[in-house]
């Protein structure tokens, strides 16, 4: 489908501007990750939130708070101090969708193994990375040594897989992107690989703009959103993901109202 890609870029930068503000973040579990300064807890904040970040948005703020308030403000000094024993006990009462006590004990405790292994979550993810570009292979390589020390179960999603993995993406746009909202922390790793997290809200918004006409929001409608948004911010394709996904989160903002601020003659919405 033909995009007038100066237009499209003049009505994404308006609305950057407007909504990428951190004021906007809240409800998102992005907002966990501004209270670790350091990236050596960011990471691992980060990939807490992001891989409980499924269902109902207020849900997903409880349920990740509940966790990150019991690690306290040291997560690094947490999670080497961590036993399955003492951890067992501290989340016997989680249950949060899928996710059970034991499944986010043995992520703790495969992010222990991890750090131990390669110093930080982060230098296991861009190991043998000499451009940094192949993100899927440090996502699986996190994700297989995460698995072999525990039954983390469905909290890391497989990237050699069809799906979307949308929580996995998202927690790449917060560690690599840095600017008003993203705090990144992950330089050495160009934001210009990123790919879209999908999710129910950018799934519709990739149809809205013609990037996409998949029926599901997996692998390939991932890969055909991203490249949608290239054409329009090729360093930066994941740019617009945040401001763009206010719309249908938060109360006041609804998709309909995107939708018709999208619309024109230039390109098909």
């Amino acid at each position: 489908m033909k995009i007038d890609v100066q237009k499209l870029t003049s009505k994404l930068e308006q609305l950057y501007s407007t909504y990428n503000r951190k004021q906007y973040v809240d409800p998102d579990p992005l907002l966990f990750l501004y209270n670790y300064p350091d990236v050596r807890d960011r990471e691992i904040a980060g990939i807490i939130a992001s891989s409980l970040a499924y269902g109902r948005v207020a849900m997903i703020m409880q349920a990740v708070s509940s966790v990150l308030d019991k690690m306290g403000p040291d997560l690094r000094g947490f999670v080497m101090h961590a036993d399955p024993k003492n951890l067992a006990a501290m989340f016997q009462n989680f249950k949060y969708r899928f996710a059970t006590g034991d499944h986010l004990s043995a992520l703790i405790m495969g992010i222990q193994a991890v750090i131990a292994d390669y110093g930080s979550l982060g230098a296991c993810f861009t190991m043998n990375h000499a451009d940094g570009t192949d993100l899927s292979e440090g996502l699986a390589r996190i994700r297989a040594r995460v698995l072999h020390a525990g039954g983390a179960g469905h909290l890391l999603a497989d990237p050699g897989k069809t799906s979307a993995c949308k929580r996995s993406h998202l927690f790449l746009r917060w560690m690599v992107r840095k600017d008003q909202v993203d705090p990144g922390g992950w330089s050495n790793v160009p934001a210009a690989a990123l790919t879209c997290p999908v999710d129910a809200h950018m799934f519709k918004i990739g149809h809205m703009l013609g990037f996409t006409k998949r029926r599901s929001a997996d692998g390939v409608c991932a890969a055909q959103i991203t490249e949608g948004f290239r054409r329009v911010s090729p360093d930066d394709p994941v740019k617009y993901d945040f401001c763009l996904t206010r719309f249908g989160i938060r109360d006041g903002l609804d998709m309909s109202e995107l939708k018709q601020f999208l619309k024109g003659d230039d390109y098909h919405v």
